[in-house]
């Protein structure tokens, strides 16, 4: 065996040498030998430092875990003593809120208390006062009373005196006889409704074996002579009511008798002539003046017109309502003062 012989490599960049057939180079310095237990030693010393590099490297890692532990472990502990201390915490105000709405409870229940108490005592100094009052009445309620006493006793006596009198009876008189002529209406002739008396008979009576043609000239000379009428009068002419119109005249008529039977029970003179004065133009305007139930109506209506309404008698009935309201007013003022004292305190 051929012993292995030492020869350094060509730098990076440099040409190699030429060697020779022997595997020399020519021209360069022989080294001599390594020893083997040199390259031994050599290596078993990178070795070392490896091992030695990598249980560093292990013991700061190891070093890292402890320690991140750690600061993990402290962590966990702060954490926990302080969820400790909020729920302590939330507990603590728990209770606070249990007894403030105990303590709540407790003054409403006092409130109401007091609330039900004064109450009382209000309605009963509110029946003490209406007991005084019912008891002690003042001045002004003994003269309210008294006024009122006097009031009832002169209007009882002036409805007395008022239906004794005969003002009632002119008033039913007068009453009945609008009553008449209101139910008169319907039957009264109209003026347009005037008719003159009957044309006399034709005493040249025809021959029976007159001609076809003189028959029909008489009877053309008939109907011509009926077209025409001649009339003389004083009087204008009426005024031509349609039979749809004649209806309403008529009811008309009738509501201007009602209104001044009406006015007659109130005893309004004014309207009362108003309304004769109306009635009695349109009887002598559209109706037949010269008919004897037209003629009839129109004499009630003027003495209807003639007579006076009898005076009314003096009404106290106002004045006894206001003295009602008044003493109304002055009992209910001491019930709202004492109301309104105790909401004031």
């Amino acid at each position: 065996m051929s012993e292995p012989t030492d020869s350094v490599a060509p730098a990076a960049g440099e040409p190699a040498a030429p060697t020779g057939a022997g595997g020399t180079v020519p021209g360069a310095v022989p080294r001599a030998p390594t020893p083997p237990l040199a390259r031994m030693a050599r290596g078993n010393g990178s070795r070392f430092l490896w091992v030695g590099v990598a249980l560093l490297a292990l013991a700061g890692a190891a070093a890292l875990w402890f320690d991140a532990k750690r600061a993990q472990q402290q962590l966990r502990t702060e954490v926990a003593q302080r969820l400790s201390g909020v729920e302590t915490a939330v507990a603590a105000s728990g209770k606070e809120q249990t007894q403030l709405a105990s303590d709540l409870r407790d003054a409403q229940a006092k409130v109401t208390l007091l609330e039900a108490r004064i109450a009382e005592s209000q309605a009963q100094q509110a029946a003490l006062e209406a007991l005084y009052r019912d008891l002690a009445p003042s001045r002004d309620e003994i003269a309210l009373s008294e006024l009122e006493q006097v009031l009832l006793i002169a209007n009882q006596q002036l409805q007395l005196a008022g239906s004794v009198s005969s003002a009632l009876t002119a008033l039913a008189g007068m009453s009945l006889k609008l009553d008449q002529a209101i139910a008169a209406v319907d039957t009264l002739p109209l003026a347009m409704d005037e008719r003159l008396p009957p044309a006399a008979p034709d005493k040249d009576a025809p021959p029976p074996d007159e001609p076809r043609w003189r028959r029909m000239l008489r009877e053309m000379w008939g109907d011509v002579r009926q077209l025409i009428r001649i009339e003389v009068t004083d009087r204008p002419a009426a005024p031509l009511v349609p039979v749809a119109q004649q209806y309403f005249l008529r009811e008309n008529l009738k509501l201007r008798l009602l209104t001044a039977r009406i006015a007659l029970l109130a005893r309004d003179d004014s309207s009362f002539q108003a309304d004769l004065a109306a009635s009695e133009t349109w009887l002598k305007q559209y109706f037949d003046a010269r008919a004897k139930p037209v003629q009839a109506v129109l004499g009630s209506l003027k003495q209807l017109a003639a007579t006076l309404i009898p005076g009314e008698t003096p009404d106290l009935t106002r004045s006894l309502e206001a003295l009602r309201v008044l003493r109304l007013a002055q009992d209910r003022a001491p019930v709202r003062g004492s109301a309104a004292s105790p909401a004031a305190r």
